[in-house]
């Protein structure tokens, strides 16, 4: 059977829970998305808002002071915002890959080529040991073992080598402090756990994203080998085609969405997992082509309109007033100006209550910068 962009559209709206706002909870709605992206405080909370009904970030700060939610370096080596089981399960697949970064000719200009990863590893253990520590602190550990290496890089080194993840205060609500690490163990009082099969993390991407390739899972994980993979699963998947011809995984029991489903504005926070977990990303992407990370890196988000990827915003705040200001990608129908203007207020009221809200569309293509 093949499947057109717009029915794998709304499937992917559907199990992201970008179609009608879920009544899941914050740790559930992570399980079912494989964690929210996390690299910076205020994404999984533009996530779980955009996603869920009456969302409260009260209970994401809460979830990480009592260890029910956490904050940890996964897929693709970036921050996610996880429950416990899935800190402990996934990161034994992903730490093999993330240890191979540091000793490479391009990380930090060649800045590790020529030590023992064993040696680096072994100070590490040490120097974190089984309370947190903050990342000032690790790296005047590292200046002192390697006083003639970089101590940012071997710091870096340690945090690839080593399953970590980031503690409060950083990643509550509102609080954007500087990364206290951990290793994972102490953290959860619990061992890692290594038996995991890659073939049960594929189903569960494929509930979350599919259908979807090969290769979009690989550009999901960063793994490996996962034709092999997929095929231990045998008749609990079933396949498709896509427009161009290629093969299409999905869970046997999962349900593609009726293409004809109206897809609601919905404001997404930077990184996304939306956006960024497939290889061919036409499906939300109009052209196909991610906005660029650096953009993402300056905290510009993406605006779904019809489902697909339409404009881009990023929110000022400035004294008494936060001005959200929206760069279409192309031009807008007066509905569709309208739809977007009332959903980037309800932002506003989530993300800066006390502020002035102030919400400009640009021209298209225009620059965000005030």
């Amino acid at each position: 059977m093949k499947l057109t962009n717009r029915v794998l559209n709304r499937t992917l709206l559907a199990r992201q829970h970008l179609l009608e706002r879920s009544t899941l909870t914050a740790p559930q709605l992570c399980d079912h998305l494989i964690g929210l992206q996390a690299q910076d405080m205020l994404p999984p909370f533009i996530a779980l808002w955009s996603r869920t009904v009456d969302f409260d970030p009260a209970v994401v700060s809460a979830a990480l002071d009592d260890r029910s939610l956490v904050r940890i370096t996964l897929m693709r080596g970036t921050i996610h915002l996880v429950t416990p089981p899935d800190a402990l399960r996934i990161a034994p697949h992903i730490q093999p890959e993330l240890e191979k970064v540091p000793f490479r000719k391009g990380f930090n200009y060649g800045a590790m080529v020529g030590l023992d990863p064993d040696e680096v590893r072994a100070h590490g253990e040490k120097v974190l040991g089984d309370e947190p520590m903050s990342a000032a602190d690790m790296r005047a550990q590292a200046a002192a073992l390697y006083p003639d290496r970089d101590p940012g890089a071997v710091l870096q080194t340690w945090l690839y080598q080593l399953p970590v993840l980031q503690t409060p205060p950083r990643g509550r609500w509102k609080d954007s402090s500087r990364p206290v690490w951990s290793r994972v163990e102490p953290w959860l009082g619990a061992p890692l756990d290594p038996g995991y099969p890659v073939e049960e993390l594929l189903l569960r991407y494929l509930r979350a994203f599919g259908p979807a390739t090969t290769m979009d899972m690989q550009t999901w994980s960063r793994l490996t080998g996962l034709k092999t993979a997929v095929a231990k699963l045998g008749d609990r998947v079933r396949t498709y085609t896509d427009d161009r011809g290629r093969t299409l995984y999905d869970a046997a029991d999962a349900e593609l969405a009726d293409p004809d489903l109206p897809a609601p504005v919905r404001l997404l926070g930077w990184y996304d997992n939306a956006l960024l977990s497939h290889q061919d990303r036409t499906r939300i992407i109009p052209d196909g082509a991610a906005p660029p990370l650096r953009a993402f890196a300056s905290q510009v988000s993406a605006i779904l309109v019809d489902g697909h990827l339409s404009a881009l915003y990023k929110t000022f705040p400035t004294g008494d007033t936060a001005r959200l200001r929206i760069s279409p990608t192309r031009t807008l129908t007066r509905p569709e100006h309208a739809d977007i203007e009332a959903e980037a207020h309800a932002l506003l009221s989530f993300v800066e209550p006390d502020r002035t809200p102030s919400v400009e569309i640009l021209a298209p293509g225009a620059d965000l910068k005030p």
